[in-house]
């Protein structure tokens, strides 16, 4: 009976080992940006960023949640230890890293682009003097704005999301809007909405990274760069890209 009670504490003891080696992580993403993140028609959360983690988490072996918290919302609660992550189609920049982000290795590279409504006169960027311009707040493309607006002449608007941003050109509450080339471009073909891009005024191309908060959490870094190597190496990466961009 002693022998027995001790196989069974044993096993007893090695499943509560292989369960706690089974890591749970919690991600936070944005709630519109498409196409890296976004709820389709059933209410489902999709995009770029959602299958990215997915084919990662495979490859890795660990489990993880992801809730679409909100852009600012999503860093907060990192900020606060309520989440161990978030993947948000976040540029890689020097700035974010010394106010503490930690950043994985980048898994797209995008621009920023200017937008205007549909048959607008606004050419370039000369054309915004003493206008309002919409960005998102927090973002490369509000950096973008930011470094652009005392030489041509224009005031920068913050707002929670995307949509909002392109409703606020739509309705004539800005002249303009700055957000990701993708981002915009997946909007206007999906959505039909009125507005269209001004070539010509692309930022150089920065990385899009996952990001944790607490150097504790490196590990899901470091999973998640492992990850994302044997994706490319496999197909998987380029399968999802694919899908979503279709290139």
């Amino acid at each position: 009976m002693k022998k027995l009670i001790a196989v069974l504490l044993s096993v007893f003891l090695l499943v509560g080992v292989a369960v706690a080696a089974a890591e749970d992580y919690t991600f936070g993403t944005d709630t519109a940006f498409r196409p890296f993140e976004y709820t389709d028609e059933t209410g489902t959360l999709v995009g770029i960023d959602v299958e990215l983690l997915a084919a990662i988490a495979e490859d890795q072996g660990f489990t993880y949640t992801i809730e679409p918290l909100g852009w600012d919302a999503s860093i907060a609660a990192c900020q606060a230890g309520q989440k161990d992550a978030m993947i948000a189609g976040a540029s890689i920049t020097e700035e974010r890293k010394e106010k503490g982000w930690i950043f994985s290795d980048g898994y797209f590279t995008a621009t920023q682009s200017m937008a205007v409504a549909q048959g607008s006169d606004i050419t370039g960027f000369d054309g915004l003097n003493g206008k309002n311009v919409a960005v998102k707040t927090g973002t490369k493309s509000k950096d973008y704005a930011d470094s652009l607006a005392g030489t041509y002449g224009f005031t920068v608007v913050t707002f929670e999301s995307s949509p909002d941003i392109y409703q606020a050109v739509i309705s004539g509450q800005c002249a303009a809007c700055f957000d990701d080339t993708p981002i915009m471009a997946d909007y206007i073909k999906s959505n039909g909405v009125p507005i269209q891009l001004v070539e010509g005024t692309e930022s150089e191309g920065a990385d899009y990274g996952m990001a944790i908060f607490n150097p504790a959490k490196q590990e899901i870094v470091d999973k998640f760069n492992a990850g994302l190597a044997n994706i490319k190496a496999s197909g998987k990466y380029d399968e999802i890209l694919a899908k979503y961009l279709g290139n």
